[in-house]
């Protein structure tokens, strides 16, 4: 994967194998993995934590290697039939949660110019981000400040 903000090659990142059925060893019911993607939403995992927990817990036991392939609907899409799902997506989230810590410790610091930098290079992805994501999962007037980042994740 590439990196966005430095001049560096990125590192090749691997591909899953090519499957289009579950393993015969994880032979769990659709409605159960759906039941238990949804309970876990509800207990305040993300999507991605969702995803580790059935994959080494699994239901009942049983190891879950790939919703979509047990299912046949990707996570995001079992979270949004059930209304589980987040206001935000995950990534945009993730990356506010990471600038307004940052803006946060350059209040206090402010001659750290590495973490000014870094707090542009984040601010810049949300940026990014957002206009990817605006008029679909984000209202179409979404503007990022860190005020209204400061407001999204309060919730």
């Amino acid at each position: 994967m590439a990196r966005m903000h430095t001049r560096r090659r990125g590192s090749s990142g691997s591909d899953k194998p090519a499957a289009d059925e579950p393993p015969e060893w994880s032979d769990v019911d659709s409605d159960k993995i759906e039941d238990r993607v949804v309970e876990l939403a509800e207990q305040g995992y993300e999507p991605s934590q969702i995803g580790m927990k059935l994959r080494d817990e699994g239901v009942t036991g049983t190891p879950i290697p790939d919703v979509k392939l047990a299912t046949g609907k990707k996570l995001t899409e079992i979270l949004e039939e059930n209304d589980a799902d987040n206001d935000l997506p995950e990534d945009l989230r993730n990356l506010m949660v990471r600038a307004v810590r940052l803006r946060e410790h350059i209040q206090q610091n402010p001659q750290d110019y590495q973490n000014k930098r870094a707090l542009q290079n984040t601010e810049s992805k949300v940026r990014r981000l957002a206009n990817y994501y605006r008029g679909n999962e984000l209202e179409a007037d979404f503007q990022y400040s860190y005020d209204v980042a400061l407001e999204l994740l309060e919730e």
